[in-house]
């Protein structure tokens, strides 16, 4: 079996030519044909050796995603879905706006965090996807983007890795494809414009910023335990106290000052203004040192499964001010590719479950999601 070349980092790369008798340079090379001009023929990248030429010829391949569907919003976000075998199906995004490309990456063929308004979650969970195959993506729509649009310069300026999937569940594969995206000979993208989405997988916010810190994007969703645990699960592993001191750690290494906090509106469920002031008092108050952030909240982009309305326009706005006067930097998020099911937490792919997702989700949505009072700390039960 011959080796795809999209799965390795530069470093991965230097130690596949140097298993060929090859100098560590000849990666460099490598490298920027693949990723800086979308070659996948050996025989196109002229500078290189013949004799090299024939060793890769006869021991790797440049080997890309083969796209099913390509759908087009009228904002003019594009959707691709990729097939990734055994049946499985991974989407991707691209976001033009006027001042940056936006291209959103799956990490995972499903879900297994299933949380209870992403419709991804919904479809249960698969397999992780390899290295070569998130990259794929980057690699795809790159050079897609580009020939369309008849240039050389870079059109996709960020990556969110905010697709299918938790992105730390996958760790070993996800780290070499974000120093791919983030090296000077490949996609030469800034820490600053490469998020990492999480859940709140707390052991693996700590490796990630030791050992490829980028921007992190926490998908929160809720103020309290109580709230959070039936909206996501992982909540139940990883409480809030538990992942705000991560996300504390964090911005020791975070490239940017902050750290961006999701949260999607539901209807009656967590938009409330008792709700907005709990947030407040937690992100305040947490540690007595609070923690540096921006708060994104998410219109909840609705799919009949999940048992959940989007709040109000009025009632987002309204929360959105009560944070704002708190002094928290909040933004709303605009809704892109709704129509083609592009849109945030839309994301399902074509998924074989290996979970019994339908009946978790079944026993979840039993779950009341009323809010319910926290208990108070053996502090405030003394005093």
């Amino acid at each position: 079996m011959t080796a795809n070349l999209l799965d390795f980092d530069l470093e991965g790369l230097a130690a596949f030519c140097e298993s060929l008798g090859e100098k560590r340079f000849r990666a460099t090379q490598l490298y920027r044909w693949i990723h800086q001009r979308g070659a996948s023929d050996f025989e196109q990248m002229t500078d290189l050796a013949k004799s090299l030429r024939g060793k890769l010829q006869a021991t790797a391949r440049v080997e890309g995603l083969k796209v099913l569907t390509q759908q087009e919003s009228a904002d003019g976000t594009i959707k691709w879905l990729f097939d990734v075998g055994g049946g499985n199906a991974v989407e991707s995004v691209f976001i033009p706006e006027d001042d940056r490309g936006t291209l959103c990456i799956s990490s995972q063929a499903g879900c297994a965090v299933g949380c209870r308004f992403c419709s991804t979650g919904h479809q249960g969970f698969a397999r992780n996807l390899s290295t070569g195959e998130i990259v794929a993506q980057l690699w795809f729509a790159e050079h897609f983007l580009r020939r369309r649009l008849g240039t050389s310069e870079r059109v996709i300026s960020n990556v969110v890795m905010m697709g299918m999937g938790e992105p730390l569940q996958n760790y070993a594969a996800l780290v070499p494809a974000l120093r791919t995206m983030l090296d000077d000979h490949a996609y030469g993208l800034s820490r600053r414009r490469v998020t990492v989405s999480t859940s709140g997988v707390v052991p693996m916010m700590d490796r990630l910023g030791a050992d490829c810190p980028v921007a992190l994007a926490v998908s929160l969703h809720a103020p309290s335990d109580a709230l959070r645990d039936p909206l996501v699960p992982l909540n139940r592993k990883y409480p809030l106290a538990e992942l705000l001191d991560a996300c504390q750690r964090y911005l020791a290494f975070a490239p940017r000052d902050f750290i961006t906090f999701e949260y999607c509106m539901l209807d009656g469920v967590n938009d409330q203004a008792e709700h907005a002031d709990q947030l407040i008092a937690l992100l305040h108050g947490h540690g007595g040192r609070g923690i540096a952030c921006k708060l994104n909240l998410i219109p909840f982009n609705p799919f009949p499964a999940s048992g959940l309305s989007r709040s109000p326009h009025a009632q987002v706005l309204a929360f959105a001010k009560r944070l704002s006067d708190a002094g928290i930097v909040t933004t709303v998020r605009k809704t892109r590719g709704d129509d083609i099911d592009a849109a945030c937490g839309q994301l399902a792919g074509d998924v074989r479950d290996r979970t019994r997702v339908d009946e978790r989700m079944a026993q979840r949505r039993t779950v009341m999601l009323t809010p319910v009072p926290t208990a108070p700390t053996a502090k405030e039960r003394i005093e």
